[in-house]
């Protein structure tokens, strides 16, 4: 086992781009601050020893750039990944392809010696098997997500469960809103930008 270089609890946050930007557009109609993300995980005088977050893009498809690009500047490190035709159906409609389910279990598995806890930013019950694991390992494994697309074993087999809009800023602020920050009025003035994640 490495040396810890810190008394601090480290923690890992593995955060499923798509399966969170899906839930919060679906079912909320917002966008997500994935900065409160990195601030929930390492709450608790918690140290980051690594962030990950797992993109899906379509080839050749710049629109997902920029907010590649946000993540990254938030401290996460991007994994891409673009998305194959998986088959047609009969109709002639393309099902396309785009999973990171075994790139986020190997990430945990390289990562777990350095980690206290492990922070999972999805609701996919696949992902129950390798908490079990972590936590049979002595690790602490928390799921941040939504309830409404959070699988109940999923929730109910993992060291803490949040649901994500439990959490001060899940959500990028509405269109109309940022409008509104951006207009200089007499008790601002200067505008701060607005992040576009």
């Amino acid at each position: 086992m490495p040396q810890r270089l810190s008394l601090k609890p480290q923690v890992g946050i593995f955060v499923d781009t798509q399966n969170l930007y899906h839930s919060a557009r679906d079912y909320y109609q917002r966008t997500v601050n994935f900065e409160s993300l990195l601030r929930y995980g390492t709450a608790d005088n918690r140290e980051l020893f690594r962030a990950i977050s797992y993109v899906v893009e379509r080839e050749a498809d710049t629109s997902a750039w920029p907010f590649i690009y946000k993540l990254s500047t938030l401290g996460y490190k991007v994994r891409r990944m673009t998305l194959q035709v998986h088959h047609t159906t009969d109709a002639g409609k393309i099902i396309w392809e785009g999973n990171w389910d075994f790139g986020i279990v190997a990430d945990m598995v390289r990562l777990m010696d350095h980690l206290d806890v492990i922070v999972l930013g999805s609701g996919d019950g696949d992902f129950l098997d390798i908490a079990e694991v972590l936590m049979e390992r002595g690790k602490r494994v928390e799921v941040i997500a939504f309830k409404e697309t959070t699988a109940q074993k999923l929730i109910d087999g993992v060291d803490k469960f949040t649901h994500l809009p439990d959490i001060e800023g899940t959500f990028m602020p509405t269109r109309e809103k940022a409008a509104a920050l951006e207009t200089p009025t007499l008790e601002t003035p200067e505008l701060q930008a607005v992040p576009a994640v």
